[in-house]
């Protein structure tokens, strides 16, 4: 071992972090639909934006009180389209994240992590439960999504069960998230929390806390 392992667990976002980048998806359905999107900026600014008033719709889904129905009809009538048509509530969400596919490298850094002793789980903010479960419960441990224990990013009780799954201090896991306002709230807690952006980049700031990671992925082995 080159030196001391500074954290004993990662916790990783789902969406935009064990996936592709999630505006991706976005700007594809946007497109699709034909949405204006100044329309969805500014309904996503008033919904999700650090200074939005607590219970907005999107803090309502997020925490399972509004079914995915229930806020589809919501988001449709606040969206506007290009030409004029209204905007389909069925379904609108499966088509907004439609495009997001999970990320090989980032499953397989958690992989990484798991074989090297260091406890991997999941902390997520669900928009409708649209996770590969098979996958991530057999990978990561444990798995909190906000709809499922009814608590969402960034307000403390939901790290603070988080922690209390894992049994370790604060101080001895990291929080890997696409957006900063998530970042903080571990940080108040005591957490330590990095942003992601790409894999590579998550994956060089993790070797610095256990160095037995490689700082690049290892080449794959040629098949004879």
């Amino acid at each position: 071992m080159t030196g001391e392992r500074r954290v004993d667990a990662v916790v990783f976002d789902y969406g935009g972090v064990l996936t592709g980048p999630v505006r991706h998806s976005i700007a594809a359905w946007i497109e699709a639909d034909g949405i204006e999107p100044a329309s969805f900026s500014r309904t996503l600014k008033a919904w999700l934006s650090r200074d939005a008033a607590d219970g907005t719709p999107i803090h309502r889904l997020e925490t399972g009180e509004l079914s995915v129905a229930e806020f589809d009809a919501l988001f449709a009538a606040e969206l506007t389209t290009v030409d004029g048509r209204p905007v389909d509530p069925v379904g609108l969400l499966g088509r907004l994240f439609a495009g997001m596919r999970p990320d090989p490298a980032m499953f397989a850094l958690c992989e990484e992590l798991r074989d090297l002793g260091v406890r991997v789980a999941l902390l997520s903010n669900s928009w409708g439960n649209t996770y590969p479960r098979e996958r991530i419960d057999a990978l990561l441990d444990p798995v909190v999504i906000s709809g499922e224990v009814g608590l969402r990013k960034p307000l403390a009780p939901i790290y603070e069960l988080t922690l209390d799954r894992l049994d370790l201090p604060a101080e001895r896991v990291v929080f890997v998230d696409d957006a900063e306002p998530n970042l903080l709230g571990a940080r108040a807690l005591g957490m330590q929390a990095l942003l992601h952006t790409d894999a590579a980049g998550t994956r060089a700031a993790l070797a610095e806390l256990v160095p037995d990671l490689p700082p690049q992925p290892l080449p794959a082995v040629p098949q004879h």
